[in-house]
């Protein structure tokens, strides 16, 4: 062991003769350095070694890297690179190897090496960690993809980039981000060759380029499992100018193979909202009018949607689609008048016919939602006597939700005359609600009073079964038991 350390100290002395030398350090501190390496050194010849004594030694040469790297600055002197900096990278470097030779499952001492060779630019180093590291792991998807960039980024490499990509999709045949990642390398890779095209002044530009990447979208899209897998590639060459066609090629497959997504219905929605019809309209009325015609196409699209696939998912789309819009907000006056009456549109349509159909829904999930929704409208469009009005037209429509209770409750309380409406309201309560609702009077901000009204008229209102639970919990709370 001795003499293993013994000739790794040796081994420094060119570098430290150059540091005294050249004035980066004086020879007090070549000596604490010498010592300082000896010491951690023999710690990673003991019979048990640690990963923090690798890990020490690690940083304590990344300090030594830095400190030179600031001495150089003030004093000038940007000589003899290699034989003082190099040599102390590949010591780290070799170092690592040995952590990671014996620790081979630790994947974040791998990324710490894979960050060392990049803040330091070895790209040679790079490569050959990154390719023992795939295979070891390479049952992780994120290290192959995080090679491949490197590859394009580091080295400006796209064929050893696709060379990983086509390795990880042998292990990962079904990774999605594997996918995503590999197209939007080879539209990197495209726009790359378009733009060296360009500076050549090539007069027609050829397009096998952007073949190569519509037959590779062909490709995924046989392998695809659903619309939002093809969305994702669509959002992925969205970010590119020359894909006009390419992204014409991915609409027309998710329409034609993806009906029965509620996401692919939600986009195509959307998508009606940023067609253009014509020139750009100058006058803000004019502009009013189009979004309106074209928030109008939305519902329509949405409609249609749900005429094939009512589902709870394309509820949720269309019902969080049209409370987005009933949201908006704009600065120019003759707008907001606009905005005025497509709210009244969006009135109709999100509220009396997504609510009428909601309420009528099969899916027991989307009607109590609605219903929600439809009481929080209520309020805000027309106050506590509009949302009254409709809690008490929905009562007879079952399933409901304890937060519509709940909201009807909080609504309530808001009033002043609360007993009055009070008795209007808890007459639909099952028997928690009213033990919930005493409880709430029994409470810092209640009026104790008030519980033996509420019992009464609990009572009167509840019938069968519900009466013998709410006596009971109701004798449980008075015991103080709940």
């Amino acid at each position: 062991m001795a003499e293993i350390v013994q000739q790794r100290i040796e081994n420094r002395i060119p570098e430290l003769e150059q540091l005294e030398r050249v004035g980066l350090f004086s020879k007090k501190e070549v000596k604490s350095l010498l010592k300082r390496a000896t010491a951690l050194e023999y710690k990673l010849h003991r019979l048990i070694i640690t990963k923090v004594d690798f890990i020490a030694y690690i940083q304590y040469e990344i300090n030594v890297l830095e400190l030179i790297k600031k001495r150089r600055s003030r004093i000038g002197y940007q000589f003899k690179r290699e034989e003082i900096e190099f040599s102390i990278i590949s010591r780290i470097n070799n170092i690592f190897r040995r952590a990671t030779t014996k620790w081979k499952d630790d994947v974040q001492l791998w990324l710490s090496h894979i960050a060392f060779c990049k803040k330091w630019n070895t790209q040679g180093e790079l490569s050959k960690v990154f390719s023992s590291m795939l295979a070891i792991h390479p049952e992780k998807p994120a290290l192959w993809i995080m090679a491949a960039k490197s590859e394009l980024e580091d080295r400006n490499s796209s064929e050893s980039a696709r060379h990983l990509f086509l390795r990880a999709l042998r292990f990962h045949p079904e990774s999605k981000k594997v996918y995503q990642e590999y197209f939007r390398m080879e539209l990197l890779h495209t726009e790359k060759l378009r733009k060296q095209q360009k500076k050549l002044e090539q007069a027609e530009m050829d397009g096998g380029y952007e073949d190569s990447v519509l037959e590779m979208f062909m490709d995924f899209s046989v392998l695809s499992t659903g619309a939002d897998f093809i969305l994702s590639l669509l959002t992925i060459a969205a970010i590119f100018d020359f894909t006009k066609d390419l992204q014409d090629t991915i609409i027309q497959d998710l329409q034609s193979k993806h009906t029965d997504d509620s996401l692919t219905w939600d986009f195509m929605a959307k998508r009606e909202l940023g067609a253009t019809v014509g020139e750009e309209l100058q006058s803000a009325k004019g502009r009013a009018s189009d979004m309106a015609r074209r928030e109008e196409r939305c519902y329509q699209v949405y409609e249609e949607g749900l005429n094939s696939l009512s589902t709870e998912a394309m509820w949720a789309c269309y019902v969080s689609f049209c409370l987005e819009r009933f949201k908006r907000k704009t600065n120019v006056q003759q707008l907001k008048e606009k905005v005025n009456t497509s709210n009244d549109f969006f009135v109709t349509v999100c509220f009396f016919l997504c609510s009428q159909r909601g309420l009528l829904s099969a899916v027991p999930a989307v009607s109590m939602e609605i219903k929600e929704k439809y009481l929080d409208w209520s309020f805000g469009a027309g106050g506590y006597k509009k949302a009254r009005k409709t809690f008490t037209s929905l009562h007879e429509n079952r399933p409901f939700s304890k937060a519509f209770f709940t909201r009807m409750i909080q609504m309530e309380k808001d009033q002043v005359s609360r007993m009055v409406t009070r008795d209007c309201l808890y007459g639909f309560f099952p028997p928690d609600l009213w033990l919930e609702y005493i409880r709430e009077e029994l409470g810092p901000s209640g009026q104790p009073e008030n519980c033996g009204k509420i019992h009464w008229r609990a009572m009167k209102l509840l019938e069968g079964e519900s009466v013998e639970r709410f006596t009971a919990q109701y004798t449980v709370l008075q015991t103080g038991h709940i």
